[in-house]
């Protein structure tokens, strides 16, 4: 499997960091770091920010899941960013999905990459990330389709029933530098 996975940085000056799912909840009744003064009007201008990417990356990563099915390795994983309210916000994510071929079965690797390619443009703003991860399963269907050829040259090209399932853990990382450059969500992280 290959993985593709994308952090992002966000221009109000507190680095994000890698939370775990288990650690939302109390993210999110974090209190404040301000000893409950009132925020400034700026703070309150990236508190409003930072509520807004969150509630972005999350409808992202969410469409990456529910078009990736079975093939998911697990949930969204988010990265955050403390806000000047002293709660944590997400500001980046990625969903791992297996995108191995199928060994022995191009009709279920082709199903697959089908599925690859929805689950990579699912998102209402694919990332550069995404169309990639779409384009390795455009490749993958090529290659499932050339297969297919070889074994028999009037063989229709179609699904199987097999399990489209079997895979091996590989990693691949690509980082961006500026939130400019990675939409809500940052990536959809590849396992293939």
């Amino acid at each position: 499997m290959s993985a593709i996975s994308s952090f992002s940085s966000v221009p109000f000056g507190v680095a994000a960091s890698p939370r775990s799912k288990a650690a939302k909840a109390d993210a999110q009744s974090t209190p404040a770091l301000n000893g409950g003064k009132d925020l400034t009007p700026q703070q309150q201008s990236q508190v409003d920010a930072l509520k807004k990417r969150d509630a972005d990356v999350r409808q992202h990563e969410a469409a990456h899941l529910a078009a990736a099915g079975g093939l998911a390795r697990g949930g969204a994983s988010y990265d955050f960013q403390t806000g000047p309210d002293g709660r944590q916000y997400a500001v980046g994510g990625h969903v791992d999905i297996d995108t191995s071929p199928v060994k022995g079965d191009p009709h279920a690797t082709l199903a697959k990459a089908q599925t690859i390619a929805r689950a990579a443009l699912a998102p209402a703003d694919p990332s550069g990330q995404d169309r990639a991860v779409a384009a390795q399963a455009a490749q993958l269907e090529a290659q499932a389709t050339q297969e297919l050829a070889q074994q028999k040259p009037n063989a229709s090209i179609g699904p199987s029933t097999d399990s489209a399932r079997k895979s091996k853990p590989t990693t691949a990382t690509k980082e961006y530098a500026k939130p400019s450059e990675t939409p809500p969500g940052g990536a959809l992280n590849v396992l293939g």
